[in-house]
């Protein structure tokens, strides 16, 4: 039984403009060498055989390990189709076979947001701000699409090249939702960039967003998360209460309009959080508010201890967050709430693809103090 009709399986257009019901993955690319796995799937470079030389990459979704959870690849193949932006990694076309799904994406080659920023000589306030505009304009016209992400970290945001200008791009929509399709209150995300409601397990929406974009600000101004701790209990208090602080010396160059908006963005009230539209009118993003100053060295340097890619790689089950948050919840006289459906499938990001959540849990271990982290890894 196929997950999708012909018609949905595959969007690529004859020159007569009717679909092109025959065609298969292999009739249209050369699949090449393995990009990364996960727990459901493995990336692959892909090449056209209609334009030799261009490459693109190739999430294929082993159908039988799907099996029970074929509403979350639906979902997040509905949300990539439905966002056409720039600063978006774009899906292509999508196949199907009796063993497997196969969705050609944009292939992105410039590599990961700080290790970027680390092997960069000089590095200021100016371009902060200017990584942050591009993340804002691109998540302001994804919720214009009525569509959360529910996943944004510095892991999903993958440079397009390896050029010196090269735009930011955001990926990895496997925990994405459409407003349209119910109330949101599934705990989901990652517990240092996730927002003080959805650890509260109230109903919430786009605003979930523009807190991680506070988070990833904080970040990329100083090299450390701004809510740590070595019990998880304390770490999901600090971020219900919206207690971080401006540490010196590390915040002591930094400018007032800076500070500032990271407030506006890190606001425990939902109703005086910025939006997306507000924050990209704020002065240390539409004005000259940002500082010309080269922060790099103390940015650097911080990243490298704080976010290693060999304590990355550290193991940290997301199931134990999940119960953390439950009893969290419970502890306050709260019950969990859960949106209908499972979302419990999420994919690598595509053009760097050496992230995955695991089958059951939902919340995607990363760091949970300065020197301690742990992403995603292939299962």
């Amino acid at each position: 039984m196929p997950l999708f009709s012909r018609k949905e399986s595959n969007k690529k257009l004859k020159k007569d403009g009717k679909d092109d019901k025959s065609a298969s993955v292999d009739d249209k690319y050369v699949l090449k060498e393995l990009l990364g796995t996960g727990a459901f799937s493995e990336v692959r470079l892909a090449e056209s055989k209609e334009r030799p030389g261009q490459m693109f990459a190739v999430k294929i979704i082993d159908k039988k390990a799907l099996k029970g959870k074929e509403d979350s690849l639906e979902n997040e193949i509905r949300v990539l189709r439905r966002l056409k932006h720039p600063n978006i990694v774009q899906l292509l076309e999508t196949f199907e076979d009796k063993h497997k799904v196969y969705l050609i994406m944009e292939l992105v080659t410039g590599g990961e947001l700080f290790d970027r920023i680390v092997e960069k000589g000089s590095y200021t306030e100016k371009d902060a701000s200017g990584l942050i505009r591009q993340v804002l304009e691109a998540v302001d016209y994804m919720h214009e699409q009525g569509v959360v992400h529910r996943d944004l970290k510095p892991e999903n945001l993958l440079y397009y090249s390896p050029d010196e200008d090269s735009k930011i791009m955001i990926s990895d929509f496997g925990l994405s939702k459409m407003e349209d399709s119910g109330i949101m209150a599934t705990a989901c995300g990652t517990p240092g960039y996730v927002a003080p409601e959805v650890l509260a397990q109230r109903p919430y929406g786009k605003a979930v967003d523009v807190w991680s974009i506070g988070v990833i600000s904080y970040i990329l101004l100083c090299g450390y998360p701004p809510f740590y701790d070595e019990s998880d209990a304390n770490l999901f208090a600090q971020i219900l209460k919206g207690e971080f602080e401006f540490d010196s010396p590390y915040w002591d160059d930094i400018s007032d309009s800076a500070k500032d908006f990271i407030h506006k963005l890190m606001c425990v009230n939902v109703e005086e959080r910025y939006t997306c539209k507000q924050a990209l009118a704020h002065p240390w993003i539409s004005g000259n508010a940002a500082s010309n100053k080269n922060i790099h060295g103390t940015v650097s340097e911080q990243l490298k201890k704080n976010f290693a890619k060999s304590r990355w790689k550290q193991a940290y089950h997301a199931a134990t967050v999940i119960r953390q948050m439950q009893r969290l919840a419970l502890n306050s006289g709260q019950h969990q709430q859960r949106e209908q459906g499972s979302l419990g499938l999420t994919g690598p990001s595509i053009g760097n693809p050496t992230a995955s959540r695991g089958d059951q849990a939902q919340i995607n271990p990363n760091h949970r103090h300065r020197t301690s982290g742990t992403p995603n890894t292939y299962n």
